[in-house]
């Protein structure tokens, strides 16, 4: 069966059933923001929580870097596949993605699997606040900073690739004197339980009824567990899984169906048989 071949399979198994999708950084490649583990990817080690939590030298370091990545990151654009997304219908939207595409286009129902890189919260008081006016501030403290290094490349978490001497880079505290931290799930921290289990009651849900809904993972390796626990679920209650990214997943092996090829022509064509199929639903029960 031809690339071609598995893209029409795949559309067939997702056009006119309940939907939930699982959205990775695969997604938000065409709006200029790298992917981890996509061909050609670099192999980069994110900071890890308890690194970040061992005190100011390590926040200093993430600051830095995050400063310039979130400079850019933010004036990143969503793209065709997010207005795609945004177009199907689905009962949920699980994104693993923290760079708030999604929310841009007005995608309901959402879950930000690991939080975003937009919000700030202060591991003392739990205060959140909006990472505009960090960004201010970091400016403000640290003059040039983005201007000399205005040629790094950004991660898809927003950090960037630079190693340097950060020990004259300012960092703020919360006006409570705690630490800040970008409101995401670093790699050594858990997801929110409860967000865990609103994510499992929608896929469950895809069991239930006369026709099964379906999966569909759109530019995701489920390399970690966060993303992959729902493949694993959907497959154990024989809920179709479509998957769709550049290369291989380690989801495959559970998969219905599989379209290596990127995000944003299928789930376009994907949003247009929805829209269609709807519409003759509609026209359907108006004739009945």
């Amino acid at each position: 069966m031809g690339v071609s071949d598995r893209a029409e399979a795949a559309l067939g198994l997702l056009t006119d059933r309940p939907l939930v999708v699982l959205t990775g950084a695969g997604l938000s490649t065409d709006s200029g923001i790298p992917d981890y583990r996509g061909p050609g990817a670099p192999r980069r080690s994110p900071m890890t929580f308890q690194e970040f939590v061992s005190g100011p030298a390590a926040q200093r370091r993430y600051w830095a870097r995050s400063h310039l990545g979130w400079s850019r990151m933010r004036r990143a654009d969503p793209n065709p596949g997010h207005l795609a997304v945004a177009r199907l219908g689905a009962s949920l939207v699980i994104t693993q993605n923290v760079d708030g595409l999604h929310e841009r286009v007005g995608t309901t129902p959402l879950v930000a699997l690991h939080g975003r890189i937009a919000d700030v919260v202060c591991l003392a008081c739990r205060r959140t606040s909006a990472r505009s006016a960090l960004q201010d501030e970091l400016d403000r403290l640290n003059p040039g900073w983005v201007a000399r290094h205005a040629h790094v490349a950004v991660n898809p978490d927003g950090d960037v690739e630079l190693e340097e001497d950060f020990g004259d880079f300012v960092v703020p505290a919360c006006r409570c004197g705690g630490v800040l931290k970008p409101d995401v799930v670093f790699f050594g921290e858990n997801v929110p339980r409860e967000r865990v289990a609103h994510c499992y009651g929608a896929v469950e849900a895809l069991a239930e009824g006369t026709r099964r809904g379906s999966l569909l993972v759109a530019g995701s390796s489920l390399a970690v567990m966060s993303g992959l626990r729902f493949v694993k679920r959907a497959a154990s209650l024989d809920v179709p899984v479509v998957i769709v990214n550049r290369g291989s997943t380690r989801g495959d092996d559970l998969a219905t169906s599989t379209v290596s090829a990127g995000c944003s022509a299928f789930l376009s064509a994907l949003a247009e048989r929805r829209a269609s199929a709807r519409t003759s639903d509609s026209a359907r029960g108006a004739v009945s």
